[in-house]
């Protein structure tokens, strides 16, 4: 025996306040909350998913992260370090996060701005570009390697003595820039 909601009916014959879909009684109410029962599904359902699919993906990388660490070995500021790192990370994040060099800062994370500007065998280059592991063996020098001690480099005593700190977050990458170009111009 089929149950009333299976059987097709006709409208007209019944004189019923209800809609017909596909043949089917439907009550407005009955219809609004089906349809707002799909709406939600349709709007919530790719996020739960992605999100577990999310979850999975962060527990086979962290899982895999460590075995697939690279030891580089670094020269900065005149001192040897060697780290293990994962081959995508940055100099950028190595010298923050990893040697705890923070004077370089993390601006655009694009190459842009030049908050992350460090001098790499002399030359500027936007370490948040940079891979670390790319400068095996390079001499890196970054804003705490200028100064000789407690004796500042003179483009760090020139930026002082002539206010160009703005709010002061870009200046370490304006100095280390500046001590290149200037190195640039003397040598043609």
């Amino acid at each position: 025996m089929a149950s009333e909601s299976d059987v097709p009916f006709d409208s007209e014959a019944d004189g019923l306040s209800e809609l017909s879909i596909l043949g089917y009684p439907e009550t407005r109410r009955k219809f609004i909350k089906q349809v707002a029962g799909t709406s939600a599904a349709i709007a919530i359902g790719p996020n739960l998913l992605s999100a577990a699919s999310l979850d999975q993906a962060g527990a086979t990388s962290a899982g895999g992260a460590a075995s697939d660490s690279v030891e580089v070995n670094l020269k900065i500021n005149g001192k040897d370090y060697a780290l293990d790192v994962d081959p995508r990370v940055t100099l950028l994040d190595a010298l923050r996060e990893r040697l705890h060099l923070t004077g370089s800062k993390k601006g655009c994370d694009h190459g842009q701005c030049g908050a992350c500007t460090v001098l790499v065998n002399g030359r500027r280059i936007n370490s948040c570009l940079s891979l670390a592991v790319t400068h095996e063996g390079d001499e890196i020098t970054t804003i705490e390697g200028l100064a000789n001690g407690d004796e500042l480099h003179p483009m760090q005593s020139a930026f002082i003595e002539h206010d160009g700190f703005q709010c002061g977050y870009c200046t370490p990458g304006q100095i280390c820039s500046a001590v290149a170009c200037v190195k640039e111009a003397a040598n043609g």
